[in-house]
């Protein structure tokens, strides 16, 4: 089921992508110092890299692998064209990479989370439904905050299109979508969230 989900999300985000204009495809997403194209070649790294080459490229930076996925994307994104791009993505649907110990909802939360990355820059209307957003968020947990930094101490986070919250506090409501990239520590363009902590999680 959880891989049904998977696959439809890289075909639809894939679609999306296809129909960008030049100057979307060069934006930068709301993954810091990425533009488009590098949040795509780093959602499909794992489409084009053995076991063997990630642990080369993981030596190369000293083990860090933020520091290796930031190096990687880069190189991708100068070397691939938009299409070859896409292309992983779209013919990659039903791929079954899953992240270490995240298993199939950890992959379908990876392309979720970084789709929105884009769209959410972007302003473009996307809504990922419900169900595939259900599966992402029943899945959080205080280590997933801790991961990416997230400060949410004393605000509880409160969806308004789904029957979901979590932590406790002041209210912070939005869409399910725009709270679950405030748990990945991202800023969102301003007016988006509500509740007296919006400042906190929003750009200027």
């Amino acid at each position: 089921m959880t891989q049904e989900l998977i696959a439809a999300e890289r075909r639809e985000l894939a679609a999306v992508l296809g129909e960008l204009t030049p100057a979307e495809w060069g934006s930068a997403t709301l993954c810091a110092g990425w533009r488009v194209p590098e949040v795509v070649a780093h959602m499909t790294m794992p489409f084009r890299f053995t076991t063997g080459r990630f642990v080369r490229e993981l030596v190369k930076s000293a083990g860090r692998f933020n520091r290796m996925a930031d190096r990687v994307a880069r190189q991708e994104a100068a070397v691939l064209s938009r299409d070859a791009l896409v292309a992983s993505l779209r013919d990659n649907a039903e791929h079954p990479w899953q992240p270490p110990g995240g298993g199939p909802e950890g992959a379908l939360s990876h392309d979720v989370i970084h789709g929105l990355d884009i769209t959410t820059a972007l302003g473009l209307d996307r809504r990922v439904p419900p169900e595939r957003l259900e599966v992402v968020l029943g899945g959080v947990r205080p280590k997933q905050a801790k991961y990416f930094g997230t400060d949410l101490a004393g605000v509880c986070l409160r969806a308004d299109d789904l029957d979901w919250e979590y932590g406790t506090g002041v209210p912070l409501t939005g869409l399910a979508q725009d709270l679950l990239l405030v748990l990945c520590n991202r800023r969102l363009p301003a007016g988006r969230l509500r509740g007296e902590p919006s400042a906190r999680f929003t750009t200027v």
